[in-house]
């Protein structure tokens, strides 16, 4: 058995495709389905059904997914745990955080958390919103800094997370000031976000069903906000994009509303945490962290 078997399940659980997952994993697709088979051969039982579709968890899947991930993050804690008694980790913090919070919201929010009670050291781990989902789900970090929204709850359970509210932030549909649609509304460029991206389904939830309202077409996607800014800057088309990564832009004219006030979304930055009690050092930085906590629903 070994620790990656058990990552790998919990990955391919939630992509449901192992091309996805291998990617998310940062490992070659033939690689990955060998330890995902090695991991079956182990346990003696299939736990993904396999289709031209993608891949689905058998019942006997279902039955260990909530195990495997604890059995996971109970390895890693150790891990901490260990390094913490002979001080190779003192009041070392490990964080993710998606992109966009990682450039802007994140150093100065970490400095007025300190409190006076200056931090050792910090890991900050900067990726999709999947990935760091995964990172938190497996206890290779402590905390999860993203974007929420209250209508689109995260992919981790409210019986083993919570959250606190620490910052609030907007989507603004945005494009450049020199961007000429013309005329015609009926193809309006749409720079997406990726399956990956948590504001991917933030946006996806507020527009679904209002696509062809809005006479958007699709030209190009990212899970990164900054590169859709990018686009967006250099006239591609529309992008859904945080305040806090565009502040400058609009300000400098650069960056010019694309839709009113009323297609706006407002969304929460939320630290979210295991419910399992962490290092001493990550205990008392969540004590001094502020926020009201909120289960992960």
């Amino acid at each position: 058995m070994e620790l990656v078997w058990l990552e790998d399940l919990s990955a391919l659980a939630e992509y449901g495709s192992f091309v996805r997952a291998a990617e998310a994993r940062h490992v070659t697709q033939p690689a990955f389905s060998r330890r995902v088979r090695s991991l079956e051969n182990w346990m003696g039982v299939e736990l993904f059904v396999r289709s031209p579709q993608g891949a689905t968890l058998t019942e006997a899947g279902r039955q260990i997914l909530p195990s495997a991930q604890e059995a996971a993050r109970h390895l890693y804690r150790m891990r901490n745990e260990a390094q913490e008694v002979a001080g190779m980790a003192a009041k070392s913090l490990q964080f993710a955080a998606t992109h966009s919070l990682s450039f802007t919201f994140f150093p100065k929010w970490l400095r007025s958390s300190e409190n006076g009670a200056p931090i050792e050291a910090v890991q900050l781990h900067s990726d999709s919103m999947a990935v760091c989902e995964q990172m938190l789900i497996h206890g290779q970090v402590q905390f999860l800094l993203c974007h929420r929204h209250p209508d689109v709850p995260p992919l981790l359970t409210p019986d083993q997370f919570t959250s606190k509210k620490v910052g609030e932030d907007v989507l603004v549909p945005l494009t450049s000031a020199s961007t000429n649609f013309g005329t015609s509304p009926a193809a309006l460029p749409y720079l997406a976000y990726t399956h990956e991206s948590g504001l991917g389904r933030i946006v996806a939830h507020r527009l679904r069903g209002k696509e062809d309202y809005l006479h958007l077409k699709p030209l190009f996607s990212s899970h990164l906000a900054a590169v859709l800014m990018s686009m967006a800057l250099e006239s591609k088309g529309v992008a859904w994009l945080p305040k806090s990564l565009t502040e400058q832009e609009i300000l400098d004219g650069r960056l010019v509303r694309a839709l009113d006030e009323s297609w706006d979304i407002p969304l929460e930055i939320h630290l979210t945490r295991p419910k399992a009690i962490l290092s001493q050092s990550a205990e008392e930085f969540w004590g001094r962290a502020g926020g009201d906590p909120q289960p992960s629903t």
